[in-house]
């Protein structure tokens, strides 16, 4: 099969793909995914294709749509060699998706390339043109992207084409073009083979690159010294630099990045890095861990799935909890952060747990299955109802770790459970493994012991208990340090021209038992204009006399009065000390 990917119209922010293969059935058909591996949403994105056309005995027809992702070619026999025109509109400023304009073509073939159906294993040949009025805007462009490739010019523009994989895997493999600062360092591994890595970084910013070379190579020669070897060649960082986008998306050798540029190192970078470098190097950290811990090894609903119907997994908290864990773990491993900045990280995750109000209403393994309907859906009342299989389930790896380390007498940690499953993908042909909640148990219970493990499954994983993370610290030293916050009146607000818009309630908060309501407007307090600082002050002067504020708010556009009884909503906030230099953060 071969793909020309044409960028003419980015002004238009359109890309027109043709597509050229050899029919193996009678009307054959094409499909798109509906979702890309990583993100657990239907994301629809044949929702961008305007039109799918081929060429039929010197006539353009238009395919028949049979579905929302599947187009037939009804005038084909088997053995034809079809041409195949559409275009697809590309203005999404996400990692999981495409986006076009005057100064970067970025794109995830999920979203762009249709495949013909039953050949998703046959070579695919990918050409990206991009016309000479692109580089008449931007001439220093480069192309980044984790498949090798080779460029050609010529009088309309200049080419990249990209090594032949299976049409199916070219869906792990995002690409970006635009100008791009760019730096390269190489790690080893436990034989002292050479990995060579590439790092891209696209927008305006003022990065210290090299300090960011020297930090990021840090943290992946340390991803290396502790596994052993990768399960990759060479692997790409691209990352997208804006005001204030953030997020990242795993793939099979490289990761997309979008990041605040203040996320950046400075030139005066202290040599503990700020807590907005921190946050960037966490999410270089993360996304690279996926590498071996989604990509290789996966859950197992996952191991051969098309990307077209919901793949619902129990096991997201270990792929994403465990990840969330590791990936601040490292950068202490790799002397990039220190304890004490280490640990206020860890502080920072479990004060987030605690103002979950939810976060002992939902099992960390039923919040990983409802991601496709919840995670990537949040509303205002998704915090009241259940907890996050990233944050909880980061929380729960830590008390996994804790426990391998108390049960084992200090032999085994998290880490070896990742080594042995890691072990396991090696071992098969496709070099992937498929993890189960049943095999998971099978490998630490050899670690721990299986009633051990039994009681940890049953109370923290598929169970509610909540998690004893200051019990569990503390036996390995950690001093911890809590105090109660006050939320005013139980709800997170935006102060607006037209008065103070209520954002979300802590369900039985004095605000929600009011019947005050996410997105009502108060306008006036104790008949005095709202403000944030007049809602904070009132909540004052309750916790003396528990005197009823008269509340006057918008809901809509009708004018309702409301009696808030109980001032403040107390949530608990911890700070961690390391006092003993123990062997859990060595």
């Amino acid at each position: 099969m071969k793909y020309i990917v044409d960028f003419t119209r980015f002004n238009e922010h359109l890309v027109d793909i043709h597509l050229n293969f050899k029919a193996q059935v009678d009307a054959p058909t094409l499909w798109l995914p509906t979702w890309i591996a990583g993100s657990y949403l239907i994301r629809e994105f044949s929702k961008n294709i305007t039109l799918v056309q081929y060429d039929h005995d010197d006539t353009r027809l238009d395919a028949v749509k049979r579905s929302k992702n599947t187009y037939e070619l009804t005038h084909i026999k088997a053995g034809d060699v079809v041409d195949v025109r559409y275009e697809v509109y590309c203005h999404d400023l996400s990692v999981r998706a495409a986006f076009l304009d005057n100064t970067r073509l970025f794109g995830n073939f999920s979203s762009l390339l249709v495949i013909p159906t039953g050949q998703e294993n046959n070579s695919a040949n990918i050409s990206l043109h991009v016309p000479n009025a692109f580089y008449a805007l931007n001439p220093n462009a480069t192309l980044a992207c984790g498949l090798k490739h080779n460029c050609a010019d010529d009088a309309v523009g200049k080419t990249y084409h990209l090594e032949p994989v299976a049409a199916f895997e070219s869906y792990d493999y995002p690409f970006e073009i635009s100008t791009q600062d760019e730096f390269t360092f190489t790690i080893t591994d436990a034989d002292s083979k050479s990995l060579p890595h590439r790092f891209f970084i696209a927008g305006k910013h003022h990065g210290h690159l090299s300090r960011l070379q020297q930090d990021v190579q840090k943290i992946c020669q340390t991803y290396l010294d502790e596994l052993g070897s990768a399960p990759f060649e060479d692997y790409t960082f691209m990352t997208m630099v804006t005001g204030s986008d953030y997020g990242g998306l795993e793939h099979i050798n490289s990761t997309a990045l979008v990041s605040p540029r203040t996320d950046l190192p400075s030139i005066h970078e202290s040599t503990i890095p700020s807590d907005d470098y921190q946050r960037y190097l966490g999410l270089c950290s993360h996304e690279y861990f996926h590498a071996w811990w989604v990509k290789t090894v996966r859950p197992d609903v996952m191991m051969d799935s098309q990307l077209q119907t919901e793949a619902p997994s129990s096991l997201l908290w270990v792929f994403e909890g465990f990840t969330s864990y590791i990936d601040d773990l490292m950068l202490l491993r790799s002397g990039v952060i220190d304890k004490a900045s280490y640990l206020k990280l860890l502080a920072a995750q479990i004060n987030r747990y605690y103002q979950t109000a939810g976060r002992d209403l939902q099992s960390v393994a039923e919040s990983s299955f409802d991601a496709w309907i919840k995670l990537y859906r949040p509303d205002e009342n998704s915090t009241n109802q259940g907890a996050s299989y990233y944050n909880k389930g980061a929380l729960i790896a830590l008390l996994l770790d804790l426990t391998l380390l108390k049960h084992s007498n200090g032999k085994y940690r998290l880490f070896d459970v990742v080594r042995a499953f890691y072990a396991k993908a090696l071992k098969q042909d496709n070099r992937r493994f498929g993890m189960t909640h049943e095999n998971l148990g099978d490998v630490v219970s050899q670690m721990i012991g299986r009633d051990v493990w039994q009681a940890f499954f049953d109370n923290y994983v598929i169970g509610r208990q909540s998690l004893p993370i200051e019990d569990m610290l503390a036996e390995f030293g950690i001093e911890i340090t809590a105090k109660a916050q006050q939320r005013a009146w139980g709800m997170t607000t935006e102060e607006l021209p037209s008065g103070i818009k209520i954002k979300h309630l802590i369900r039985q908060s004095p605000a929600s038992k009011a019947g005050l309501s996410a997105n009502d407007v108060i306008v006036a307090i104790d008949r005095l204009k709202a403000s944030q600082k007049l809602i904070e002050t009132t909540t004052k002067r309750q916790s003396h006399d528990d005197k009823p504020i008269v509340v006057h708010a918008f809901r809509r556009d009708e004018l309702m009065t409301f009696s808030v009884h109980g001032g403040s909503f107390e949530y608990r906030q911890v700070s961690l000390v390391d006092n003993t230099n123990g062997i859990w953060l060595n």
